[in-house]
């Protein structure tokens, strides 16, 4: 199916009509058998993170928008479409760092829309779509830090947030450099910058994307640096049940189709350089890895 970028802002504005279920659930049953689930039920069940910024997060009417949730609104078109129905309802979930691999892997989400690493440990449980962004750990400390990178907290305090391949990539630092870090962990980004400001970690280590995301979000981004080299190598897919070649089949063939009519082009500059619902911007051109990573799927080189 083709359809225009500008169709998934409309789906994504306006996910209350059609008989589409938007309002955000935490933990509804599992599902089993995905798009005959999904034929009988008339509703996609859509894993969401509420701050990671700006890929999947409560916008200002307090429902779940981003990048991450643009790309899966396609696919719920594609979905639709493949079905011969004229619309399917979105079910919104809620989920969290800690739980979003063990909810998508029980059946509790039909596609998990968020910032999630693709692994080779994670892919033993769940399935990725092709790559949709990369970045990498990078440290964001407050603008007076002397930390200039991960050398300079070496005995100090650093705050992750648990469940994270960031969280993974520093401990595993930690012991190849021997650099006697103490974590402290947190729940979610909002949690782990207040570490921050109380003076409970001198560093914060997170994706870099999520770390701008956060600050331009929370109109901080003057009070802190994003200091050192890329400490680890983060490429996102969007996530969904393993052993479903139906699934696996739409969710590339949509993200294949946006590529191809260069349509993922228009969504990522809403997303990251255009401003977002909040009035900040990204400002984040498309980086030259992702741009590859998408040319392997489709997109015509410029």
């Amino acid at each position: 199916m083709r359809y225009g970028a500008r169709t998934l802002v409309a789906l994504a504005l306006a996910c209350s009509a059609a008989g589409a279920v938007c309002a955000p659930r935490t933990w509804p049953e599992a599902v089993m058998g995905r798009l005959a689930q999904i034929n009988a039920t008339r509703t996609v069940h859509v894993g969401y993170r509420d701050n990671a910024i700006p890929f999947s997060y409560l916008g200002p009417d307090a429902k779940p928008v981003g990048y991450s949730i643009d790309l899966c609104l396609a696919i719920v078109a594609t979905i639709a479409a493949d079905l011969g129905l004229p619309s399917l309802g979105v079910e919104y979930v809620r989920v969290t760092a800690q739980d979003r691999i063990e909810r998508v892997r029980s059946g509790a989400v039909d596609l998990e829309c968020g910032s999630t690493t693709a692994t080779a440990q994670r892919r033993r449980d769940i399935a990725f779509s092709p790559v949709i962004f990369v970045t990498g750990t990078r440290l964001a400390v407050p603008r007076a830090s002397t930390i200039r990178g991960v050398a300079d907290v070496t005995g100090r305090t650093v705050a992750v947030v648990g469940g994270t391949t960031n969280e993974a990539a520093m401990r595993e630092l930690d012991r190849l450099r021997g650099l006697a870090v103490t974590f402290v962990v947190a729940g979610d980004y909002r949690e782990a910058l207040a570490l921050l400001d109380q003076g409970k970690a001198v560093a914060l280590a997170a994706d870099e994307v999520l770390l701008r995301g956060l600050l331009v979000e929370t109109g901080r981004r003057g009070e802190f640096r994003l200091v050192g080299e890329m400490l680890s190598f983060e490429p996102y897919g969007l996530a969904y049940p393993r052993d479903d070649p139906a699934l696996a089949d739409v969710v590339e063939r949509t993200l294949r189709d946006l590529a191809a009519t260069r349509e993922i082009l228009w969504v990522y500059d809403r997303w990251f350089v255009r401003p977002l619902p909040s009035g900040g911007s990204m400002e984040l051109p498309m980086s030259i890895e992702l741009r590859r990573s998408l040319e392997l799927i489709g997109l015509p080189p410029d």
